[in-house]
């Protein structure tokens, strides 16, 4: 989907107001069909690519820094608000180009290198893949790292902390 002129004479990209990626194809009978009209991806698609091709990184325990993950584990908690798949995921979509930034938490005693480069591959194949934007870069902030006896859990109301 990426536009070339040796692929897809004519076509033209440009940003919309509504924040994301617009290809702009030749009008006509002579245009090939995958070119003709306008494909918008909005910047919130981006990232929930990003952020689901994170999640599916072996030793990836969660994304959001501290507050980001404290807010979306109360609002987990509310029914009918799910979670959300864009916690610690920012991106900035161009005409043809997007960039990545990740709030990163890792499992203790995985090699934080390599999760960050399996979670540059899997980010940037999928979001080249499903939008066709060129990835020119993907920021991985690791701020934190999940030790096998943390509980993730919080009390319930009216629970004594103390014992």
């Amino acid at each position: 989907m990426t536009d070339t002129s040796a692929q897809r004479p004519a076509s033209t990209a440009g940003q919309t107001g509504g924040g994301g990626k617009t290809l702009q194809g030749r009008a006509g009978v002579g245009a090939p069909a995958e070119t003709r009209g306008r494909t918008t991806i909005a910047d919130n698609v981006v990232a929930k690519i990003a952020g689901m091709a994170t999640r599916e990184v072996p030793g990836v325990h969660s994304l959001g820094a501290g507050m980001a993950r404290t807010f979306g584990s109360m609002r987990d908690r509310v029914p009918g608000a799910g979670s959300s798949v864009t916690r610690g995921v920012k991106v900035e979509v161009g005409e043809r180009q997007a960039a990545v930034d990740l709030d990163v938490v890792v499992e203790y005693g995985v090699s934080i290198v390599d999760v960050a480069g399996d979670v540059r591959v899997s980010v940037i194949s999928a979001v080249e893949r499903m939008t066709g934007l060129e990835v020119v870069e993907v920021n991985i902030a690791v701020d934190d790292v999940h030790l096998p006896d943390e509980e993730e859990s919080e009390p319930e109301p009216g629970e004594s902390r103390v014992k």
